[in-house]
């Protein structure tokens, strides 16, 4: 069952790369008494993701800080080493966009966003979406539609709707 606007988001741990290595992120905590922005990609370095979602976020950074949202990160189903690359890549690091690894899917599937594309080589991957979490509560949530694209489910369309 995918997940909806009013549900709490499911406790999971992402990863992130630390000075020290790899550092466990409870969602739960990451969210607790805090707005925050989540959007999650098919796969660091993917087209799409790299030409448009992450860019999106970078470029309205500012105003989604306006708007009292104290951070903003992407989930993507990759390891932590990829994922600080990609920031690095991006400049969504630059930029102090959090990048979590999911690769265990564990919070993908929670969230019901988890699908197969063998085709292409990806398995158990995320859909794109994005959403606003108000201590730990689902507020908006875009999922896209059409694989691809980033058009509901980028920063401009989630800032217009919060």
């Amino acid at each position: 069952m995918t997940i909806s606007v009013g549900d709490k988001l499911p406790e999971a741990n992402l990863v992130r790369l630390g000075e020290a290595g790899p550092e466990q992120v409870s969602v739960t905590e990451l969210t607790k008494g805090r707005k925050v922005v989540i959007f999650a990609v098919p796969g660091a370095f993917t087209p799409t993701c790299h030409s448009a979602h992450v860019p999106s976020f970078i470029r309205t950074k500012a105003a989604f800080a306006a708007k009292g949202v104290d951070e903003i990160v992407c989930i993507s189903v990759n390891d932590p080493y990829v994922m600080k690359a990609w920031g690095e890549a991006t400049g969504a690091a630059a930029a102090n966009i959090g990048l979590l690894a999911d690769g265990t899917s564990a919070f993908t599937i929670a969230m019901g966003m988890a699908y197969d594309a063998p085709a292409v080589g990806m398995m158990a991957r995320s859909k794109r979406y994005s959403l606003l979490a108000e201590d730990g509560v689902i507020k908006v949530l875009h999922e896209e539609l059409s694989r691809g694209t980033c058009e509901i489910s980028g920063g401009e369309a989630l800032l217009a709707a919060i």
